[in-house]
């Protein structure tokens, strides 16, 4: 699609900020996105392969801290849009203070993480490495963006002032097919501060993930407290636990997983929950 097509659907505000983000790319002149394909990552790399074609490189770490499903999803995602794409294989649990898991851990994991992105960027001779951070992200407690900002990293979504909102808005009209997709964070965001994040429970949480969202569940973490497994859905997608024959399959598949307590948070999906129990001091 041209850049202009349904674009006179956008409100002015919303318009101009779209706007903005065009200007910013044209002025880095070549970039290197880091792609997960989730609707942020993939409106970027959209509107960035538009803007600068050729001169437009896709980088997607693959580890076992993400599914599987989203890295092929990505590559297929890449592939649609005619980027070229580069996989950088990562190990996050080798990173002692990641997988300690402090309130800081993400710092360490994307310190390391931007530092190789920055590598293959200057192999590729891109000017500047981009992420997908947009404007609400800058609301909620992320070590990791002091990481970006330390190597330099841009946020093109977030300098334009764009809001999780606007950049659905946008990937919709754009007919990209991640506009309505569920977020997807780190599996170690399911862990409370303090317990060491190993493969064995990295897989376990994966597999209870996998199958919820096979029961038909879009937005679900399942954030683990040892024993226990505390299911975050969408409140809209809450009512499926109170069928009795649902809530019994889900019961019998998580404690076969090892979970002798199968929870439903009711106060529903929430990013970044783990960080509630941070005082302010901790999140300095």
């Amino acid at each position: 699609m041209t850049a202009e097509t349904g674009e006179n659907e956008l409100s002015g505000e919303l318009a101009g900020k779209l706007a903005r983000l065009r200007t910013l790319l044209r002025e880095m002149d070549s970039v290197a996105v880091a792609f997960s394909g989730g609707a942020d990552s993939t409106l970027l790399l959209a509107v960035a392969h538009q803007e600068l074609g050729d001169r437009v490189v896709a980088i997607t770490a693959r580890s076992e801290t993400y599914p599987e499903s989203e890295f092929h999803e990505a590559a297929e995602l890449a592939r649609s849009l005619g980027v070229r794409q580069e996989v950088l294989h990562t190990s996050e649990l080798g990173i002692e203070k990641f997988a300690q898991n402090q309130p800081d851990r993400c710092y360490y994991c994307k310190r390391e993480l931007f530092s190789q992105l920055k590598d293959i960027a200057r192999q590729e001779k891109r000017a500047w490495v981009v992420d997908g951070t947009n404007a609400d992200d800058t609301g909620d407690y992320r070590p990791g963006m002091q990481a970006a900002e330390e190597l330099g990293i841009r946020s093109p979504l977030k300098e334009a002032g764009l809001m999780k909102g606007e950049i659905r808005k946008i990937s919709e009209i754009m007919r990209l097919h991640t506009w309505d997709k569920p977020t997807m964070a780190c599996y170690a965001s399911r862990f409370p501060y303090g317990m060491e994040i190993t493969e064995e429970r990295l897989k376990q949480v994966g597999e209870a993930e996998t199958l919820l969202r096979r029961r038909g569940m879009k937005t679900v973490r399942v954030r683990h407290h040892g024993t226990i497994a505390r299911i975050e859905v969408s409140v809209e997608e809450m009512s499926a636990f109170f069928e009795p024959n649902f809530r019994t399959k889900i019961v019998e598949e998580l404690q076969q997983l090892g979970y002798a307590y199968v929870t439903l948070d009711l106060q529903g999906f929430r990013s970044g929950s783990m960080n509630e129990v941070l005082d302010p001091e901790q999140k300095k």
